[in-house]
């Protein structure tokens, strides 16, 4: 999604601005601590915010840019995201 705003907004290829580039680091960092991987809902059914309130605001700005278009750069990800979304997220499972 990132590729898709920066190429739409930037002008790039597919090599991603600085700007950009923070941006996908940042996201790929906190989803690597992400406490609901395994059972991760989406973005907006999920009860954990990961990102700080300014990459947050960011990552919305990515996600109503590029959403729309990933239908027709990767349609089988967008149905699956429409999928998930359907879905009703389940509780975590605490670990004993």
């Amino acid at each position: 999604m990132i590729v898709l705003y920066c190429r739409g907004h930037h002008g790039g290829g597919r090599e991603l601005c600085d700007d950009c580039r923070e941006l996908l680091d940042y996201a790929t960092r906190r989803l690597d601590k992400c406490p609901l991987m395994a059972h991760k809902p989406t973005c907006a059914k999920c009860p954990i915010h990961c990102y700080e309130r300014s990459k947050r605001e960011r990552i919305k700005s990515v996600m109503r840019y590029a959403g729309p278009r990933m239908i027709f750069t990767h349609p089988i990800l967008a149905i699956l995201h429409s999928v998930d979304s359907a879905k009703t997220p389940s509780p975590p499972r605490r670990e004993a």
